[in-house]
């Protein structure tokens, strides 16, 4: 089949809702996934399914306004940033009552020691056996064990074939894989499969931020750059930047004077930098370093350059938090536009297992 016939790609995109996003999580997932989109729509070579996963959220998060406010802000983000609702199919996860049901049919598809190799399951049990007297399952919820067959439902739910992951959920895709050929085989004509075997798309070259401690930026770390400032205060353009410029101020640097050379590649002020600036301008900021900088003015220079690309996103940001009516409205729209592929798939599904009507009835 040439180019011109094959089908688009398909590509599923879930945001855990256990947290509020940060600078890293828009470098690193929001922007790359929203340009990937723009760009797939304006060829036509894919289309885009984006959800906020409330339901996985619950496996590590048991704090209901954590959940409904993570859920809140990270709509608002996504759409701030330029996601297009008309575009792509964006919902919430917990809305497509398909999935919980599809859960089910393919855990009662799936090996247990499929999950026993589990990276998550694994480490929580190594974790365990380090402390004497203590179950190996100790603490290990359903939810946390079986966490990839819902990952996997949310993904053959629509067929996706394309998942942008990380590395360390490489092995989800594959445990996808897996149940879907376990499926396919056990229930469907192998010429007729229900599910489509997903990919993974790992970016190597996605940038992973430092925090501001030199760590890694995770909100685990609490050494995150907040990407518009604080959800839960109705907070004005104003202070957002105020609360962007208080984060990059804090960056950890060594305690080399103003005017004495700097090397740009050990500074986590010009590692942010390049994530936002043009080889032009990284290659003026790497002479000001080599030739000395205040660590305030290097600190300044990515502030501007940070907020000169973000401001205008925090705007409608500060919008869509004071108008959760609209946020609702657009993932209801989503959600529908979902569910009309769901119902199918599922009722496909139904059939396959032997779950249907014993006789049609007259209406």
């Amino acid at each position: 089949m040439n180019d011109k016939t094959a089908a688009p790609r398909r590509i599923l995109t879930g945001i855990t809702t256990s947290g509020i996003p940060h600078l890293g999580n828009y470098v690193g997932a929001i922007r790359p996934a929203i340009q990937s989109a723009i760009q797939g729509a304006s060829t036509g070579e894919s289309d885009a399914y984006f959800f906020l996963a409330d339901l996985h959220a619950l496996i590590k998060c048991h704090d209901p306004e954590a959940i409904h406010a993570s859920t809140k802000a990270i709509a608002a983000t996504w759409l701030a940033c330029g996601l297009d609702p008309e575009r792509v199919v964006f919902y919430r996860q917990s809305d497509i009552i398909e999935i919980p049901e599809l859960t089910w049919v393919l855990n009662c598809n799936c090996a247990k020691g499929l999950m026993n190799r589990a990276h998550a399951y694994k480490a929580a049990v190594d974790a365990n056996r380090e402390t004497p007297d203590t179950d190996p399952d100790y603490g290990i919820s359903m939810g946390l064990f079986s966490y990839p067959v819902l990952m996997a439902a949310d993904i053959l739910m629509f067929n996706a074939t394309h998942v942008p992951v990380g590395k360390d959920q490489i092995q989800h895709i594959e445990m996808a894989r897996d149940i879907a050929g376990t499926f396919n085989f056990r229930y469907c004509d192998p010429e007729k499969p229900i599910f489509v075997l997903p990919e993974a798309m790992v970016d190597d070259d996605t940038p992973l931020l430092t925090g501001l401690d030199g760590r890694k930026m995770s909100k685990s770390y609490g050494n995150t750059i907040p990407l518009f400032g604080d959800p839960s205060s109705n907070q004005s353009q104003v202070d957002g930047e105020k609360a962007l410029r208080k984060a990059i101020m804090r960056i950890v640097t060594n305690s080399q004077l103003p005017e004495e050379p700097k090397n740009p590649d050990e500074s986590t002020i010009f590692e942010i930098y390049r994530a936002f600036a043009s080889a032009e301008e990284q290659q003026v900021l790497r002479q000001r370093f080599e030739q000395g900088i205040a660590w305030g003015d290097a600190k300044e220079v990515l502030f501007e350059k940070i907020n000169s690309e973000i401001a205008p996103f925090r705007a409608r940001y500060n919008e869509l938090m004071a108008n959760p009516k609209e946020l609702e409205e657009i993932l209801q729209m989503g959600a529908e536009k979902a569910r009309r592929d769901a119902r199918k798939r599922l009722e496909k599904v139904r059939k396959a297992i032997g779950i249907k009507p014993l006789a049609k009835l007259k209406k």
